[in-house]
Formats: C-alpha cells, structure tokens, sequence
C-alpha cells in the first residue's frame, strides 16, 4: 500500500462507519476487527456518541460481549491503547458494575485506573470476586515495586547518609573528598597540602532510624491513581530500617494504615475512595504523631478541596515547619499531571514555604531525598510557588 493508501486507511479506522463514503477504503480481515472493536465502544450502538460514524455495533451490558471485546481489543491493539479503552468502557457503558463478576476481572488489562475503579467497588463486592479482584491488585503493585522499588531505595538511602554527615569523624569515617574542597583556602603551597581545619565524615548508619515520614493520603475519589502509588511507596520506605514510616489515610474520617504497610494489597483495601475531605482533621492526626520535628517528614498528598476548617489547617502547617519539620505538598502522587485542585489552598500553602505541586513516581524518590537533606525541592515549572 503506498503512502497516500496508508493515510486513508488510517483516517478510515478513525472516522469509522460511514466514512467509507468519503474515504473510498473499505476494510477487511484485521482492520475490520478493529474496525468493529473501536465501533462497539465509540459507534452510536456504544453509547459513547463520540464518534462522527454510524456503527451499529455495540456493548451493551452484556457480559459475554464485553468478554469477547475485551479479547478483542488485547488482540489488536498494544497495552497502553487497551488501558485507554478499557477507561472509557468504564464511563461508557458501566463496565464497572460488570467488573464485580470474576470472569470480568480475569479478561481486563491490570493497570493503576483499574486498581482504583477495583477499589471504588471494595464495598459492593462480592465475596465471589474478591480473591481475583486481589490477585488482580497483587498483580498491579507488583509490577509497581519492581519499577519503583530499587531507584527508591537508592535515592532514599544517599540522601540519609549525606544528611548524617558528622564535623568529627573517626580517620575511617573522614569523606576526604569533601574535606578537601571544604579546605581549599587552607592551602599552603610551600608544603603542597591543605589544612583540614574542618572534617567532614559520615556517621554510622547502623541500624538505628534516622528520619520519620508521614504520607498523609486524601482517598477523595478524584486521588485513586495517588492512593495506589502512595500505597506502594510506603510500603518501600517502610522495607528501610533507617526510616520510620507511617500511612494515614483520610476524607472526612482519618484511618492510620501503618500496621499494614508490610502488604500494599492490604493497605489498598483497607481505603475507601470517595466522600468527602476533612484535611484539617487527618494533619491534626499526623501532627499528633510527631515526636522529633527535625527529623520528621510530612507529605500531604491532596488536591485540597479542604471541608474542614481551612485557617486550622494553615495554622498546623505553620505550626508543623516552625518546629523543623519538613513539610510537602503533592496535589497528586501519578503520571496523569495536576488535577483539578483548590487553587486559593496551594497558594496559601505556597505562602507558607510548602509550595504545592503533582509529583510523578518516577520524581517522587528525588523529592524525598531533597526533603531528607533540607535541600530544596525538585518542582516543576508549573507548580504553584509564593
């Protein structure tokens, strides 16, 4: 097929039905596969309306036919087109309900939307479909913390031994390559050498814990994608002896969740996404927590539609960083970017030296060691600064 055949083919499968007219393409064999599985969800017959063609095909709530199309489209499309479509049949025809039956689960694609869609039925669940909607979630996290796990560790575990830096180290301990540049004035070039007025040496990590973190989660429906990434990430911090990690959990009520950190797959199904969003409430929490403020880190990981009472929760984070403690602000913990956020909030935050911004997994690791080291943040350019 030349190049203007391939375009046409293309804008064919995009316009779908009718556009046969127009493109002078018809399709067959593998393209009129897809053809039919991009109608069945996007047609008229799919309830979507989003498409300009008039494919008659459609899902339904038919549970075998969206068996089969679910196949389908893991047949002729790539996993990242699959999750997308998989998405949009949520909000199409109510694939969510149909996900409460076992068989369902078992033909879906598993990825981090679908978590959170399991996560919002976690109540309506039957016990029939639990044991696979977990295994389905076990799957997900994972695959998550064989990406994320190592580069987090690493990250985590640099910035707790430059933050345990000590000025009088034993000969071992002396980083001779920061004493040096720390002593280059006291260089006498009669002899060749400097003169090491001030050591710089590394403390004994030992087994002792170093830091405390707090990741204080909003599990507002909005937040599925942070929930699940938050979940995985304390799990990490919490594998690490020199850190002490706590997980709280909060909308209008605040469930502490550090118990269960040793199993993400529990901690996620010990949330419940929806309802409503009291920060204030879940800060009082975690402040109560606090026991050693220099070496305490808070990540509030919120879109800050606060319903609680707003100057209580701006005075407990004055409170929180006058007494040393690092404090951060993520208006979302995932690849998806800054959601829809209270802007009035963040810049109030901003103003307070806890700038808000949406932070990605894989920047996540870069901004717990800058908080770590009481170094600045790593924040994007859109983030919202004082």
């Amino acid at each position: 097929m030349n190049a203007m055949g391939e375009r046409l083919r293309r804008w064919r499968l995009v316009l779908g039905g009718d556009a046969a007219e127009t493109t002078g393409v018809s399709l067959g064999g593998r393209d009129a596969a897809m053809d039919g599985a991009l109608g069945a969800l996007y047609g008229k017959g799919g309830k979507g309306g989003g498409r300009s063609g008039d494919r008659s095909a459609g899902l339904g709530a038919s549970a075998p036919s969206v068996a089969r199309w679910l196949g389908d489209i893991r047949t002729y499309f790539p996993s990242s087109v699959v999750q997308v479509m998989q998405r949009d049949a949520i909000e199409r025809i109510g694939l969510s309900a149909l996900l409460l039956e076992p068989e369902m689960l078992e033909a879906v694609e598993a990825d981090v939307h679908l978590v959170g869609t399991l996560l919002s039925l976690n109540k309506a669940m039957p016990e029939t479909t639990r044991e696979t909607a977990r295994a389905v979630v076990r799957k997900v996290v994972e695959e998550l913390e064989k990406r994320l796990s190592t580069r987090t560790r690493a990250t985590v575990t640099g910035a707790l031994d430059r933050s345990a830096r000590i000025s009088r180290p034993r000969h071992r301990d002396i980083d001779w390559d920061r004493t040096i540049r720390a002593n280059l004035k006291n260089y006498l070039p009669e002899y060749g050498t400097v003169v090491p007025e001030r050591l710089i040496g590394y403390g004994h990590a030992g087994q002792s814990v170093k830091k405390d973190v707090i990741l204080c989660v909003d599990q507002s429906g909005s937040m599925a994608a942070s929930v699940v990434y938050a979940s995985v990430f304390g799990a990490v911090l919490a594998s690490m002896r020199s850190i002490s990690t706590r997980l709280v959990v909060f909308d209008t009520a605040v469930v502490d969740l550090t118990e269960q950190l040793d199993d993400p797959v529990d901690v996620l199904f010990g949330t419940q996404l929806g309802g409503g969003t009291d920060i204030n409430r879940a800060l009082a929490y975690c402040q109560s927590q606090i026991t050693r403020p220099t070496d305490t880190v808070v990540v509030l990981i919120s879109d800050l539609y606060e319903g609680g009472i707003r100057d209580e929760m701006l005075k407990r984070v004055a409170a929180m960083k006058a007494s040393g403690t690092q404090f951060v602000t993520l208006l979302a913990l995932s690849d998806e970017g800054a959601p829809a956020y209270d802007h009035a909030h963040a810049e109030a935050l901003a103003a307070l030296g806890a700038p808000a911004f949406a932070c990605t997994p894989d920047l996540f690791p870069d901004v717990m060691a800058a908080a770590i080291e009481r170094r600045p943040l790593p924040i994007p350019d859109m983030a919202v600064r004082q």
